[in-house]
């Protein structure tokens, strides 16, 4: 019997990126029957996502490569493919220093491996798609296969807002939705296959304009209604959406439609007017608070988290004051915060990066602890509450455990059997820790 060739993949970044490697899980089982192996020395392909979003990801890049080329010699038919962000932003740059790199792709062309793939054993040469041929890759999405409780799917892709310290925008290319019926027909799917919540990906997600059968426009707040009508789906979550375009009617499905959780990961950057100027952000600290303000109306209960960029160029004491104020008015939950490094190529790394890295370190020290107080807050708040829990599988830390997530995306550990997995448990919160949850089934 003919041994099936193994795959072994490699991802760096965002949500969007492990969809991403899913979907060449998925086409390379299906179109060239690989199978997936844990262990690259054993592999047949070596694939790396990339991402260029943090500090010095290229030569995180090439890192990686110099560490694959002595595999590359121990085997010699060995094919190594580069792609996401990195591989789009520097295609030819990965060709020249690492000549021994068989298949260079690009985020919107990871459909077209196992064509490039089979190029790649004829003409021994390397092979370079990085084009952007808009969404033609999601007419090349596997057939679903048994998923998890939850699954993320993609509904757009790309960014038009052009922030000064983003590369997105230049990797990913513009906004492009996806066909509306499409997404209905892949959720439904994934319905049937017992999946009972959804995540919705997209750089800018709340940006979702997709076309309709009858040729006519779904907006993103209609696309979240139809989704919570398919049996089946209980949960709707979705990230990451952009201040911008969060506007009153997706505001409204919050009001009426219970399945889109309590939960918002929502991007403000900073809290200095000043620095979201300079970071082309489009809209002020007053008006990220309305909109805040406007969901705690309709939703009290809302929990949000968000992303901030810590020292961008120009950054006062005063600025970073202006930010610790607006976390302390909106008591964020669980979030991201970064040092600013400047991405080349995006209008910001011009800018005079005149914040010292000691003075960096220092401020993101002192916003990080803020976010934990806060954190535990929300924490302490849950103690000895009920919560609905979707049951998603055994628990990483304890085996003995069952795990879940709240509506407010805490992961929580308890005793529990395996025929809760893939149901909806009330759990009574009994402990807490920074991110995690215990709690115990509570008798119906």
């Amino acid at each position: 019997m003919k041994m099936k060739k193994k795959m072994y993949i490699k991802t760096w970044g965002c949500q969007m990126n492990e969809y991403d490697s899913s979907m060449i899980s998925g086409i390379l089982k299906q179109r060239k029957h690989y199978e997936i192996t844990n262990i690259p020395e054993k592999a047949d392909i070596l694939i790396l996502n990339t991402c260029s979003i943090r500090e010095k990801a290229q030569e995180k890049v090439f890192h990686q490569l110099g560490r694959w080329k002595y595999l590359k010699k121990q085997k010699p038919d060995l094919i190594i493919a580069v792609g996401g962000c990195v591989a789009t932003q520097e295609g030819k740059e990965i060709k020249k220093r690492a000549k021994y790199v068989d298949i260079i792709f690009g985020t919107q062309t990871l459909h077209r491996l196992p064509k490039m793939i089979d190029l790649s054993h004829k003409i021994k040469k390397t092979i370079i798609d990085i084009t952007f041929p808009k969404i033609e890759k999601f007419d090349y999405l596997p057939e679903p296969y048994i998923p998890n409780i939850s699954s993320f799917v993609s509904i757009m892709e790309g960014c038009n807002k052009y922030c000064s310290f983003c590369i997105v925008p230049y990797t990913r290319g513009k906004e492009i939705s996806r066909p509306c019926d499409d997404i209905i027909f892949e959720i439904s799917l994934l319905a049937e296959k017992g999946v009972r919540e959804v995540n919705l990906l997209g750089q800018n997600v709340n940006a979702y304009k997709g076309n309709t059968f009858n040729g006519k426009i779904c907006k993103f707040s209609e696309l979240l209604r139809l989704i919570a009508e398919i049996d089946g789906i209980d949960r709707i979550r979705f990230t990451t959406s952009n201040p911008i375009e969060f506007t009153d009617d997706i505001i409204d499905v919050y009001r009426d439609t219970p399945k889109l959780v309590s939960f918002l990961h929502l991007p403000v950057q900073s809290g200095s007017d000043r620095i979201l100027k300079l970071m082309k952000r489009s809209y002020t600290v007053s008006e990220y608070k309305t909109i805040i303000n406007k969901l705690l109306n309709v939703r009290p209960n809302i929990q949000i988290s968000s992303d901030f960029i810590v020292g961008f160029p120009g950054e006062t004491e005063q600025d970073f004051q202006d930010t610790l104020t607006l976390i302390n008015d909106i008591k964020f939950d669980i979030s991201y915060s970064f040092l600013y490094s400047p991405r080349p190529g995006t209008p910001a790394a011009r800018l005079a990066d005149n914040v010292t890295q000691n003075k960096k370190k220092q401020r993101l020290y002192i916003l990080q602890n803020l976010i934990n107080q806060q954190t535990t807050y929300w924490n302490k708040k849950l103690l000895y509450s009920t919560q609905s829990v979707l049951v998603e599988g055994v628990s990483k830390k304890n085996i003995m455990k069952l795990s879940g997530r709240t509506e407010t995306n805490r992961i929580i550990h308890f005793t529990g059997s395996p025929d809760m997995i893939g149901k909806f448990i009330n759990l009574k919160i009994t402990d807490y820790y920074r991110n995690t949850l215990q709690g115990h089934v509570i008798e119906s």
